[in-house]
Order: structure tokens, then C-alpha cells, then sequence
């Protein structure tokens, strides 16, 4: 079975085709310092890390774990700085090097719980006390389409929300308790439930934590 904590394979395939669409909630953005460093932590092809650069953030440092992906943001914005991440979830940023990680859709990506809390733990490392961690991901789905996924992958993956896609990836959506234990070595700073479109372009309901170290 491969790595499901990092499928960079799929990724690697995928990286010329899929769009990300979760937003920026930019009051959140307003206290934040416009030449705070600031990480993007599974970055893909940088679409949020440009968004950033739009607002006016000008020290911005994007990893992914796919190279493809990382190709790809180099590509299309050649202005910012990625990195391929060689060993995720660990990067090569020194501790305490960043007022802000940025963390969009990538839990989902993740499936096993001892692999998030690894990647939690290593975004703790890398920011400044009284740095700013903002989350955005997916909850689990109400409708018929989501619950027959969950429940056709939840005795084999052991963890219900865990499915599988017909283009060979395997995604978790989570139950909104799970967030709160996740970041429970933060201070919760706000939350918020969006409506994004999933990577096939179902509606799909997601939520954005602000939190701080």
C-alpha cells in the first residue's frame, strides 16, 4: 500500500490539473504585519501563497511535498519561493522562523491521525511564539453521495470520513470536534464555516480555524 500520509505520486500526476479554491478570510490578515514571514505549508502550485503576495505580504515561503507541484508554482509564479519537502512533515525551516503558517486543505490529504498530529507539531516548531497558524479544511459531508464514501472506507482505513477517489487518491473529512483536539497546543484565536468547491466541483462544506501559539 503506498504512504497514504503523503501520496506524492498522485500528487505528482495531478499537479497540472487540479484547482484549489479555498478562500482567504482577509479580516483575519489585517493585524498581521505586511513583512511578517509567513509559511505556506502544502503549498501546491501557490495559489494562496500569490493571493498573499496581492494583499501585500512580501516575505513569503511556500513547501509542498510534491515536486510536481512545486514545478508547477515555479512555473506560474516565478516571483516567490518554493521548496520540495524531502522528508514531510519535517521542512528546513529553523524553529521559531515565522509569524504566520498557512495550512489549506492539506489535513484532508492526510488520512492517519498520528501523521496530522506529527505535522501540527512540526508547524509549532517553525513558528514565532505568539505566531498565527490558519487552517482551512473539510468536514465531514451530510450528503447521500460523501456518507456512502465514508461508509465503503471506514472498516478498511479504520476511521470514518476516510474515502477513496476514482482517480486513486485517499482524503479524509472530519468531524468539526476533531479540529479543536488537533490545535489543542494553540490558543484559539476565531472560526468560521465556509462553502468551498471540492477539487471535483462539488459544493462542500469546510472550516477555518485561526489559532496562535
Amino acid at each position: 500500500m503506498p504512504n497514504l500520509d503523503s501520496q506524492i505520486p498522485y500528487w505528482d500526476a495531478a499537479a497540472a490539473t487540479k484547482t484549489f479554491t479555498h478562500p482567504l478570510h482577509l479580516p483575519w490578515l489585517d493585524g498581521i504585519d505586511r513583512h511578517a514571514a509567513v509559511l505556506d505549508y502544502g503549498c501546491g502550485y501557490g495559489r494562496t501563497l500569490q493571493e498573499l503576495a496581492r494583499h501585500g505580504f512580501d516575505n513569503l515561503r511556500g513547501v509542498d511535498a510534491s515536486p510536481g507541484m512545486i514545478d508547477r508554482a515555479r512555473l506560474v509564479h516565478p516571483a516567490l519561493h518554493f521548496t520540495v519537502l524531502d522528508e514531510p512533515p519535517r521542512s528546513p525551516c529553523p524553529d521559531a522562523s515565522f509569524d504566520m503558517v498557512v495550512l489549506f486543505a492539506v489535513l484532508t490529504c492526510i488520512p492517519g491521525e498520528e501523521a496530522q498530529h506529527r505535522l501540527i507539531t512540526e508547524l509549532h516548531r517553525v513558528l514565532k511564539p505568539g505566531g498565527i497558524l490558519y487552517v482551512s479544511d473539510y468536514l465531514l459531508q451530510n450528503d447521500e453521495r460523501n456518507r456512502m464514501r465514508y461508509d465503503r472506507c471506514a472498516a478498511q482505513y479504520d476511521n470514518y470520513g476516510v474515502f477513496e477517489t476514482a482517480d486513486g487518491a485517499v482524503f479524509r473529512h472530519h468531524p468539526s470536534s476533531w479540529f479543536p483536539h488537533l490545535l489543542s497546543a494553540f490558543e484559539a484565536v476565531d472560526s468560521r464555516k465556509i462553502t468551498v468547491n471540492s477539487m471535483g466541483g462539488h459544493e462542500s462544506t469546510a472550516i477555518q480555524y485561526l489559532v496562535r501559539k
